[in-house]
C-alpha cells in the first residue's frame, strides 16, 4: 500500500498527457501513471483526471478546482497557468497570484497537494524565449509550495527533460518517455518507491546531429505548429473546445473505460502550442 487511496489530477494538456498515445488513440500521460503506482494493486484506489488541453488558469480553478474540492482526495495535484504565460503581453506576477488563491483553498480543505514548475526550455529552438518568463513564474510556485507546505516537483531541474528526446516535435509537449519519467519522480517527491529511477541516462546517440536536424526545422515547425496556434489565439479558440475530461468523475482506477477523447490525428498531434 502506498497511502493513498484517491487522487484528482486538474490542469491542461501536461496533465491530460500530450503526447503520450495509447494504441487506441487515447492519452496515457504521468498522471495516469502516477495514478497507476499509487494504486499499487489496490482494487479500490480511486483517480479522477479532470484536465483539458488548452485550458487557461481562470478555466482550471473555476472549473476543475471546484470538484476537487468537493470530492476531497488524499491528494489532488495542480499544474497550471502555462498556457496564460506565453500568451504575449501577460501579467505573470498576477497568473501566480490567481494560482496561490487556488493552492491555499485546497490547503484550507485539509487536501495534500503537489504542484510542478514550468520546465527549462533553454535547449528548444525558438521555444526559448520564453525561459524567463517560465523562471519568473517558476520562482513564485516555488514560494507558494513553501507557503502552503505542498509538495513540489521542480520539471526545471530535472536533466533527463533537457534531452531533445524528451520533446514531442510540436517542442511544448513531452513525449511518452517523458511522461514515463515524470511519474516515477513525482512518485518519490511523494515519497513513493518505486522499481524504476527516472535520472536513468537514455541512450547514447549521436547528439549534435539531433539538434542540428531540430535547427533545421525551424521554419517547418513555425508553418505547422506556431502560425495555427497564432491563428486560433487571434480566433479566441482553443484544442480544448469540445474536449471533455477523460475521467471526470473519482472512480476507481481499475474501472477506466475507453470514453477518453480520441487525438484527431493530424491536429491534435501536430498543433500543440495550447499546453
Amino acid at each position: 500500500m502506498t497511502g493513498y487511496r484517491s487522487f484528482v489530477a486538474i490542469g491542461d494538456s501536461f496533465t491530460e498527457g500530450l503526447n503520450d498515445e495509447r494504441p487506441d488513440g487515447t492519452y496515457r500521460g504521468w498522471a495516469d501513471r502516477l495514478a497507476e503506482i499509487l494504486a499499487g494493486g489496490s482494487a479500490d484506489f480511486a483517480y479522477a483526471n479532470l484536465a483539458v488541453r488548452g485550458k487557461m488558469l481562470t478555466e482550471i480553478m473555476t472549473e476543475q478546482l471546484p470538484v476537487a474540492l468537493e470530492t476531497k482526495p488524499d491528494l489532488v495535484t495542480v499544474c497550471a497557468g502555462g498556457n496564460d504565460i506565453i500568451v504575449p503581453g501577460a501579467d505573470v506576477d498576477a497568473k501566480a497570484a490567481e494560482f496561490e488563491a487556488g493552492i491555499a483553498a485546497l490547503r484550507a480543505a485539509g487536501i495534500e497537494v503537489l504542484i510542478f514548475t514550468g520546465p527549462d526550455t533553454k535547449s528548444m529552438s525558438v521555444i526559448s524565449m520564453l525561459r524567463g518568463k517560465v523562471a519568473i513564474y517558476n520562482a513564485h510556485v516555488r514560494a507558494i509550495a513553501d507557503r502552503h507546505n505542498t509538495k513540489i516537483v521542480d520539471l526545471w531541474s530535472m536533466e533527463t527533460l533537457h534531452d531533445i528526446r524528451a520533446w514531442s516535435g510540436d517542442r511544448l509537449h513531452f513525449t511518452a518517455e517523458a511522461h514515463r519519467r515524470i511519474a516515477l519522480r513525482t512518485a518519490e517527491a511523494l515519497g513513493v518507491p518505486t522499481a524504476e529511477d527516472w535520472r536513468e541516462p537514455w541512450p547514447e546517440t549521436d547528439g549534435q546531429q539531433t539538434w542540428l536536424t531540430l535547427r533545421r526545422s525551424d521554419l517547418e515547425w513555425t508553418r505547422v505548429h506556431l502560425l495555427p496556434w497564432i491563428a486560433r489565439q487571434l480566433r479566441g479558440e482553443s484544442l480544448g473546445d469540445g474536449i471533455t475530461a477523460k475521467r471526470p468523475s473519482l472512480t476507481p482506477l481499475r474501472e477506466q473505460t475507453s470514453t477518453a477523447p480520441r487525438c484527431q490525428h493530424g491536429s491534435t498531434l501536430t498543433e500543440p502550442a495550447d499546453n
